[in-house]
């Protein structure tokens, strides 16, 4: 254990050091060390800031839609391949979903812009084949959170699935036998013993979505940015790349960023401690 030890302390323990910035009015020449402390001046100025709550509030709306349409995606694909008894058929579906997991976030922004493109897009063709005005759904801020969801269900279904996948795979058969023996229909099956079995995978895969509320993607949401969806599409992440990194203004992006982690820790734990109420299963 020792090799990985040391690298998680060296990248993700040692770094904990850096947050000191956001007290501080940080300056590259004097490092770390050198900059004047400042205290809570950068939280002042980010909470005073016009675009904070904007940018709080889009952030959590794509984060919900996300949760409310992505998460339980993996799901019910892990339980329909799991009723399947075609084999290649069940591999090749499974590859198929599995398969966009692996397409780097670049070429995927691209191909989601060529889609809702709405002149040569299959968007187009769609509104085209009602002999209706094809719009550009990427330029509506309105649109924005649930093209995100979606084109998450897309990417990362087939592979949040395999855990469903290997929970259910450990179901014991005779449980299935004499449910079939009680005359118990495929619905059935699934409500009384597939759910039930993975049903604290669920839980735990949850609160760490929860947990992770306040952190999208950055890469996508940044690259899927257009002048007219900004109003909904500027996020926490984005937010601090424009202001901490282009603009060099270290210190009140490791203010955003810090907020942004405290406000994690705080639903992790708060989902937590529900978790353990109510259902007794919980991360700790």
């Amino acid at each position: 254990m020792a090799i990985p030890l040391v690298w998680m302390l060296i990248f993700f323990y040692f770094p904990m050091y850096g947050v000191i910035v956001a007290f501080k009015n940080f300056r590259i020449l004097k490092g770390i060390r050198g900059s004047t402390w400042v205290g809570l001046r950068e939280f002042e100025r980010l909470f005073g800031s016009y675009q904070f709550w904007n940018i709080v509030r889009n952030t959590l709306v794509i984060a919900i839609v996300k949760v409310g349409f992505a998460f339980p995606a993996p799901i019910v694909l892990a339980i329909a391949l799991n009723e399947m008894r075609i084999v290649r058929l069940k591999k090749t579906i499974q590859t198929i979903s599995f398969a966009p997991h692996f397409i780097s976030t670049v070429v995927m922004a691209g191909m989601i812009l060529t889609f809702l493109d709405p002149r040569f897009g299959f968007i187009g063709f769609f509104f085209r084949l009602f002999n209706s005005e094809a719009i550009s759904l990427i330029a509506n801020p309105v649109y924005f959170p649930f093209i995100y969801a979606t084109t998450e269900i897309w990417q990362h279904a087939g592979f949040s699935a395999v855990i469903y996948i290997a929970a259910l795979s450990s179901v014991d058969t005779e449980l299935y036998d004499a449910a079939k023996i009680d005359g118990a229909s495929k619905m059935q099956k699934i409500a009384h013993i597939d759910f039930p079995s993975i049903r604290s995978t669920i839980i735990i895969i949850l609160i760490l979505e929860i947990g992770n509320v306040m952190t999208l993607g950055f890469e996508k949401v940044f690259l899927l940015q257009n002048p007219l969806n900004l109003r909904s599409s500027e996020i926490i992440a984005t937010y601090v790349y424009k202001v901490g990194l282009v603009n060099a203004n270290y210190s009140f992006g490791a203010a955003v960023d810090l907020f942004n982690g405290v406000v994690n820790l705080i639903l992790v734990a708060t989902a937590n401690i529900i978790s353990r109420k109510l259902s007794e299963t919980s991360l700790w």
